[in-house]
């Protein structure tokens, strides 16, 4: 049977935030626990930030339930503050201050105590953003660089090795940014997070349909072992990615540092997007021109002028398989903080694009130890 009830139980709002962590929806998760609507669920999730809030624990210097009831009979029995301390191993000031703060020793009541206690832990706790200025300014600017928290959190790590002041976990940051009732970061700065979303979401991914047959292509399957493993730098992942009006640009990934170069596109069709990789591709040095992993798109279909050009090897994924271009699909998703769904590429220049290309090798990356791209491949160089 279907309840219009607003409240919810533990056990819901348990099953709630478990459902909403595997990537259910709003309404999905409404109909699961039988609602006639998607409000109440939308409310709890939405005040939350899309984030489960940390299960309540009482601490472990926390006066007990057995020790309020101890203290009872001991204010009841005449015995004074310092004897009742001595016999719960107690500090007396820690006794004192709990009879005052409910009601004296005249209306002190055990069962009372411990219900004022247990509210009293449910008010808001100044989170560590609140407290450390330093900490909340170098947030903030890194957020307004459009850093991900993750990354935020894994360069300050680098940076104060020793100072825990300076220190925040990324779920943290993101507690920060979407939980109502923080209101430490300002609330504009989640425009600069990747998904512009008012709440976290539960992590998932869509697959790109493979785009038709391409003649004589070499499959990823022939692709050396050294690239395989990132061990050698100069592999390669490339892809499009497309705005409005069908505009494109090709993103470049180098698979060992993570660097990534854009290139403006005037076209879409093979003739172009290969002169314009090649042009990119033979600017750089030597070692860092060993081969280009590319999805199945019919853009590459002059694959072989390209080879010619260059001497790169190019190696086509399986259809329908984005994951064996991970790191070029990962970067795709960093860019659309820069070039959102909708947006006229044509209209950016190459000097533009460079310097987008300069500022994701510049974002420390969690998979590189918060190391840059750029440092990474300067390593290489020298």
């Amino acid at each position: 049977m279907v309840t219009s009830r607003i409240l919810f139980t533990a056990k819901q709002k348990d099953e709630l935030w478990e459902r909403w962590k595997n990537g259910q929806s709003v309404l999905a998760i409404s109909r699961a626990l039988e609602r006639r609507n998607k409000t109440g669920v939308q409310r709890i999730v939405a005040l939350n930030g899309g984030i489960a809030p940390a299960p309540r624990c009482r601490a472990v210097a926390a006066l007990k339930l057995e020790e309020r009831e101890e203290i009872s009979r001991g204010i009841a029995a005449g015995r004074s503050v310092r004897r009742i301390a001595r016999g719960l191993k107690r500090s007396p000031s820690t006794i004192s201050r709990e009879i005052r703060r409910n009601g004296g020793s005249q209306t002190y009541r055990a069962n009372r105590a411990e219900r004022s206690a247990w509210e009293r832990a449910l008010r808001p706790k100044p989170c560590h953003l609140a407290l450390h200025g330093e900490l909340r300014w170098r947030v903030a600017q890194k957020l307004a660089l459009q850093w991900s928290p993750e990354q935020i959190s894994g360069w300050l790590k680098q940076q104060f090795p020793t100072d825990r002041d300076m220190r925040i976990s990324h779920e943290a940051i993101y507690r920060s940014l979407f939980v109502q009732t923080r209101g430490v970061l300002k609330k504009e700065l989640t425009a600069q997070l990747r998904t512009r979303r008012q709440m976290r979401h539960a992590k998932g991914g869509k697959a790109k349909n493979g785009q038709g047959h391409i003649l004589d292509m070499v499959s990823i399957r022939e692709r050396p072992a050294e690239a395989e493993d990132r061990a050698v730098p100069g592999h390669w992942e490339g892809d499009l990615l497309t705005g409005a009006s069908d505009t494109h640009i090709v993103t470049l990934v180098e698979r060992h540092s993570r660097f990534t170069m854009l290139v403006k596109l005037p076209r879409k069709d093979t003739t172009t997007v290969v002169a314009a990789l090649a042009k990119h591709i033979r600017k750089l040095p030597e070692q860092l021109r060993r081969s280009l992993t590319w999805d199945q798109g019919k853009e590459m279909s002059g694959h072989k002028r390209f080879t010619v050009a260059t001497n790169v090897q190019v190696y086509f994924c399986d259809p329908r398989s984005p994951w064996q271009r991970g790191s070029n699909e990962n970067t795709n998703g960093l860019l659309r903080q820069y070039f959102p769904r909708g947006t006229d590429l044509s209209r950016f220049s190459q000097a533009y694009l460079n310097g987008i290309a300069l500022r994701l090798n510049q974002r420390p990356r969690k998979t590189l130890a918060f190391e840059t791209p750029a440092n990474r491949l300067q390593l290489v160089l020298h």
